[in-house]
């Protein structure tokens, strides 16, 4: 039986719904809400300068923002124009103008004051640029000496000693699979990317639960489902089209949970600009909250599992789907077991959600027939996050919710193609079409023509920890290459991470503008390449949304402001590939961006039929409309596995909070704005319960710290609907709270959540001179996990 095919965009529904509107009110005016009229009149004056071109990458490319994958101004979703601000943000980054040379050149010193917010604003990088060790101010530099430079200097080092890291700006599939091969073809499998820091417990966890690392299911199957279940997303910000589909879903019936510690304003009520009734009285789009603690959303599952197995003593059937689950499901039993073993207390203590109320979601999923699961960060930046996503297969297993229409597994991806980064082989863990496996490599050694190293490489943030490690130790990451990224705002301990990168001999910023990384010292130099944009591309690029679509973004010819020395980002990769290696150039040579296409259909069989997108607004959809179709899922048996895990210990103290940290207006690490529209709060403002506050006599607005052993935050209190003994902070302003080094244990990724202290700010440094902070005091050396 062949697979079903996505059926291609639907049709909106045109009647009104009164019932989802937030107020009478036209246009929310009195509310706390993101003014989106006014802002797209200040893109549209932002890209004055280069209107025509801005209007011919809204219309004709693929959006670099979120990884929706709207093309022009269409999807594969619904029918009709879209358009969000976030794409409208990162618009300017492809029409600026080039950063003026009394800047560029300006003393270092001078640079530093800039923040990164600033430093984007300059404009883009025109050309190659170096800062030599001693040197206040970057100078000129051709791309022949700034590629012999590199390239002399991996010449001297052994493989292990050199690493890639790619981010998710506007990066191609093409950039991505030529980075991967690239690294292998000089010796190194130190090659790790931003979609890895975020999503890899996802990828991890499907693998081993379903046997496939990606969205079962489509942007469609939201619309007409019974329950469409957030997960620690707030979708309606990191991704504003999905909105849309949301409204959609609502007017077909379709019941939205959020499970949240944070009763998210944006997932609440919104007004989508581009559809007239939402944008004249808003939408109100989840349907119920489940505002969960930080970490206890294992435990809220095990508790609608619990009940699960309760209603099914007394009537078979009642929420198990025994015939799906017989036929396609494997560690029933094992499961069973381990769920009938935890307490109700226990649950309830870690979870933070009232029995009765775990009961009524349990309830509302055992009669749902359809459901589609999505999660974001909340889920996946865990030292658990694996134990996390398996967790909610097992939900979906249970009640077979997988492979057919309106149900399914979706991470909820942020950025464009950070789904093909590792589908591309960008990734210490993978290669095209496989893992590091035996059979994979021999595949790909016989396809690429030369030999892989055979050791295992090492993720970001191990490498990053490898900079400072013993000059003679054979890991010691003496050059860091960077395509985009800024470690300093997107790692823990970001004071670590500064000393760390000037502990580099040389550190190459690939980019298309300067952040705050690039101005950080080095041992040799530091060395700035300017890279095109997606839309400059030679022969056009691809990118592959959350669903698995991979889009055609053609280049867009007519940059008013043409950046003239810039060069694709796969070509850079090449060039320094084939001076180290002269004389195995051939082996690494790509004659046009329709080469590497050919080339990835053979090395990631999933990817057969990228070889003949050449147009607008060509896409196909890899694995077809459904993975797991019918229950068969991809693995030696074709059945899922149901995982027991484990309720995680928080090692949380009664006076201790867990923070997490959350995004405002912001792109990645790129803050667009100051004050986040839908809460009113400011980058320093830790959101916090009242009655929290009310115990420690702080009042709103008034000055705090929130501290732990490994460092000290100061804001400002504002009171939320959060769970009580939760706090959040700004992304990445939060992040010296967290501590280098701690990984989840099956995907690696940094953990993001950490046991604090919070103190009226006052007494905080009332009681400074006891030096409390210096000294190692047991009980705020504590870790979630």
């Amino acid at each position: 039986m062949g697979k079903t095919v996505h059926p291609g965009p639907q049709k909106k529904s045109m009647k009104p719904a009164p019932e989802h509107w937030v107020s009478p009110v036209p246009f929310g005016l009195g509310k706390i809400k993101p003014k989106h009229i006014r802002d797209t009149m200040k893109i549209v004056w932002e890209n004055k300068d280069n209107l025509g071109y801005a209007a011919n990458i809204i219309t004709k490319g693929v959006c670099d923002g979120c990884a929706l994958g709207v093309s022009g101004l269409y999807d594969q979703t619904l029918t009709g124009p879209h358009v969000c601000t976030t794409r409208l943000n990162v618009l300017r980054l492809n029409t600026m103008p080039a950063i003026k040379p009394e800047i560029l050149h300006a003393d270092i010193d001078e640079l530093r004051k800039y923040d990164s917010t600033e430093l984007r604003r300059l404009g883009r990088i025109p050309y190659p640029l170096i800062r030599r060790k001693g040197e206040r101010k970057f100078s000129r530099i051709s791309w022949d000496e700034a590629m012999d430079m590199i390239a002399g200097k991996m010449r001297t080092l052994e493989p292990k000693q050199y690493a890639f890291y790619l981010t998710a700006r506007g990066i191609t599939n093409e950039s991505y699979y030529v980075a991967g091969k690239v690294a292998r073809f000089l010796g190194t499998n130190h090659i790790d990317n931003a979609s890895r820091i975020c999503h890899a417990p996802s990828k991890t966890a499907l693998k081993r639960s379903i046997g496939v690392g990606a969205s079962t299911c489509n942007y469609l199957d939201w619309i007409g489902t019974d329950v469409l279940l957030f997960w620690g997303s707030v979708a309606s910000n990191s991704s504003p089209v999905s909105s849309k589909y949301m409204l959609e879903a609502k007017k077909k019936g379709t019941k939205i949970i959020v499970v949240n510690p944070y009763r998210e304003p944006a997932m609440d009520q919104y007004w989508i600009p581009s559809n007239p009734e939402s944008a004249l009285f808003g939408t109100k789009i989840a349907d119920d909250f489940y505002q969960v603690n930080i970490g206890g959303d294992i435990a809220l599952m095990h508790g609608i599992m619990k009940h699960w197995f309760n209603m099914e003593e007394k009537t078979h059937g009642s929420a198990i789907n025994h015939e799906f689950v017989e036929s396609h499901v494997n560690g029933y039993d094992e499961l069973k077991k381990q769920v009938q073993g935890q307490s109700w207390e226990a649950i309830i203590e870690s979870s933070g959600v009232p029995k009765e109320r775990i009961i009524e979601l349990a309830e509302l999923l055992a009669r749902s027939k359809n459901a589609v699961y999505a999660w974001a960060l909340g889920l996946t930046m865990h030292s658990f996050a694996t134990d996390n996503i398996s967790q909610v297969a097992n939900l979906a297993l249970l009640r077979g919710h997988l492979g057919r229409k309106n149900t399914g597994l979706m991470p909820f991806r942020g950025h464009s193609s950070v789904q093909g980064s590792g589908e591309m082989g960008a990734d210490p863990f993978v290669l095209p079409g496989g893992g590091w496996d035996p059979a994979t490599i021999e595949r790909i050694e016989t396809l690429w023509g030369f030999d892989l190293p055979k050791w295992q490489g090492d993720i970001v943030g191990v490498t990053l920890e490898n900079i400072v490690l013993p000059e003679d130790h054979e890991r010691k990451i003496k050059l860091y290459y960077l395509s985009g990224g800024n470690f300093l705002e997107t790692m823990p301990d970001p004071d670590f991470i500064k000393k760390a990168l000037s502990e580099l001999e040389i550190r190459v910023h690939q980019d298309i503008i300067f952040n705050t990384s690039t101005l950080v010292d080095a041992k040799e130099a530091v060395i700035v390449l300017p890279a095109k944009t997606r839309y400059e591309q030679e022969d056009g690029g691809t990118s592959t949304s959350t669903e698995r679509m991979v889009y055609f973004s053609p280049e867009i010819p007519g940059n008013k402001n043409r950046i003239e020395e810039a060069r694709a980002e796969w070509k850079i990769y090449l060039d320094i590939a084939k001076r180290v290696k002269p004389e195995e150039a051939h082996l690494i040579d790509f004659t046009d961006g329709f080469a590497i296409r050919e080339e990835i259909a053979k090395a990631n069989p999933d990817y057969e039929g990228i070889q003949y997108l050449k147009n607008q607004g060509d896409v196909f959809q890899w694995g077809g409309a459904w993975l797991c179709e019918d229950g068969i899922c991809p693995t030696p048996d074709g059945k899922g596995s149901l995982i027991p895990v484990e309720i995680p210990d928080l090692n949380k103290k009664p006076e201790q909070f867990i923070v997490t940290s959350r995004r405002g207006k912001q792109f990645n690490s790129m803050v667009y704005n100051e004050v986040d529209p839908l809460n009113g709060a400011g980058r320093y403002d830790v959101l916090m319960n009242a009655a929290d506050g009310q115990k420690l006599s702080i009042a709103e607005g008034e000055g705090i710290v929130v501290y732990n052993g490994f460092g000290v935050f100061q804001g400002k209190a504002k009171f939320v609907e959060i769970v009580q003994g939760n706090v959040e902070v700004h992304f990445p302003e939060g992040n010296f709270l967290l501590p280098r080094g701690r990984y989840e244990k099956f995907a690696g990724i940094p953990d993001y959540n950490i046991t604090v202290h919070v103190e009226k700010a006052e007494r905080y440094h009332a009681r400074k001179d006891t030096d409390y902070l210096e000294k190692p005091i047991p009980e705020l050396e504590t870790e979630v996990g």
